[in-house]
């Protein structure tokens, strides 16, 4: 097996995920540049790895049932081939013998002889039965039926009890295993044509709600990209929303002050940025760290316009001055994003939310300290948590009484979008908008907008 071949690439990836915390979506297609790999073994090697980690859970607990033994008994090196192969036997249409053969080979080239048996007796014992049969298995032995979904739909029982509850939130608890599901398929590329800057090329379609939206026609948007200058640039259509919600609430008035208070890496700063230019309005960016907000500065090349990125804590950032409209782009769990960046459900924990949650009330909080009367936040997350979304946004309007106003986000993305978006009331009649995966096509993200009183 050669260095360049898609599963070395796939598995070098899976092992940097598990065993240092990086990215696939920034890693993978630097493995794939450097491997030189031609257009159809990118593809195979983006399938292995994106499809494992999406199915990570799933796949374990195959594995273990195959193995008799606890996925927490095996060799991490050894045990993220299995992952590899075991995709390979229950998800795609590789033979059999060629996904057991090519994953043993692979074995014996990175991490020695020793467990070649090992891994080839377990995939064997996988490969002799259905998909099916596996998944009927392991559900049986489930212990809630949470627990079966989770193993059914390759989530964590935590996540999956999240999204129940904001699912109920919207009166719409029977699209849970629609979500799930929209989760572990392949999003399609969308690009934002920044508007005033570029026009949408003829032969890519519009996006179904955004009007600065373009679809890719498919393989690599990275020529077009360059050839736009970085006018036109890859950015998730709810993403899109979620700007817009922000720099169309109202209409511009020259001179206003904006600022993007958690800008990395810079997708929402570029769109602000062309909505700003084309409005009169003046646009800061605020990143605390150094390597994403050098991200945002790239992000920016394509905008003909003034635009300072500054590197602070955001919570004492936004005291620098007084702001008209305020995007809080806070960190969050990214479980809206599940989609692109599978291996976050694995990697996040219910722990993870409680100081999360602090962090985005702070944020929240020094952006509406630095509002002018009349100033507008948008308070963005890429997660559907309530404890992330509707629960920060209620406890700082709490906090602060009649200081602040809700504006009915729902209504400014219905203005905004091509076409009416399934929007419905929360349970708390808050006017905050979620989107989703399933519903919209898009991450699912949470939007709401709050007003500082004059």
């Amino acid at each position: 097996m050669s260095r360049y071949d898609p599963r070395r690439v796939a598995f070098d990836t899976l092992r940097a995920v598990a065993a240092s915390d990086a990215y696939a979506n920034l890693l993978l297609p630097v493995e794939i540049a450097r491997a030189g790999l031609d257009a159809k073994d990118a593809a195979l090697a983006t399938e292995l790895t994106y499809g494992t980690l999406r199915r990570l859970g799933t796949y374990d607990a195959i594995i273990a049932s195959a193995a008799g033994r606890s996925t927490d008994e095996i060799d991490e090196d050894v045990l993220d081939a299995l992952r590899l192969g075991a995709h390979q036997l229950l998800s795609t249409r590789i033979a059999s013998h060629a996904a057991v053969h090519e994953t043993v080979a692979l074995v014996r080239e990175t991490i020695g002889a020793a467990p070649t048996g090992f891994v080839n007796a377990v995939l064997r014992r996988i490969s002799r039965d259905t998909p099916g049969e596996w998944l009927a298995r392991i559900e049986a032995a489930a212990r809630s039926d949470d627990e079966r979904l989770g193993l059914a739909y390759a989530h964590p029982v935590w996540v999956i009890r999240a999204f129940r509850r904001a699912l109920v939130a919207e009166g719409r608890a029977d699209e849970l295993e629609d979500l799930l599901r929209a989760d572990n398929a392949s999003p399609r590329v969308s690009l934002a044509v920044l508007p005033g800057l570029a026009d949408r090329p003829s032969e890519l379609a519009p996006t179904r709600y955004s009007p600065v939206g373009a679809l890719s026609a498919g393989g690599d948007p990275e020529p077009l990209i360059r050839a736009s200058g970085g006018r036109i640039r890859v950015q998730d259509e709810g993403s899109q929303l979620a700007a817009l919600a922000l720099s169309r609430a109202e209409p511009v008035s020259v001179g206003e002050r904006w600022l993007d208070l958690c800008a990395g890496p810079g997708g929402k700063t570029a769109l602000l940025a062309a909505e700003a230019l084309a409005g009169g309005a003046l646009l800061e960016a605020n990143e605390i760290a150094p390597a994403r907000a050098g991200l945002v500065r790239q992000a920016l090349a394509g905008v003909p316009a003034e635009v300072s990125v500054s590197e602070e804590d955001g919570r004492s950032r936004a005291a620098h001055g007084r702001y008209d409209r305020i995007l809080v782009d806070a960190p969050c769990t990214g479980l809206g994003a599940l989609r692109r960046r599978p291996e976050a459900r694995w990697r996040k924990s219910p722990q993870d939310v409680a100081a999360l949650a602090s962090l985005q009330r702070e944020l929240l909080e020094s952006a509406l300290d630095a509002l002018t009367p009349g100033g507008i936040v948008a308070y963005v997350t890429c997660s559907p948590h309530l404890a992330e979304t509707s629960a920060v946004v209620a406890e700082v309007r709490e906090r602060r009484g009649d200081e602040i106003e809700e504006i009915d986000a729902r209504a400014v993305l219905q203005d905004v979008a091509n076409q009416p978006l399934d929007l419905p009331t929360p349970a708390d009649g808050s006017g905050r908008a979620q989107l989703w995966p399933h519903r919209h096509g898009t991450d699912a993200m949470s939007i709401s907008l709050l007003r500082r009183r004059a």
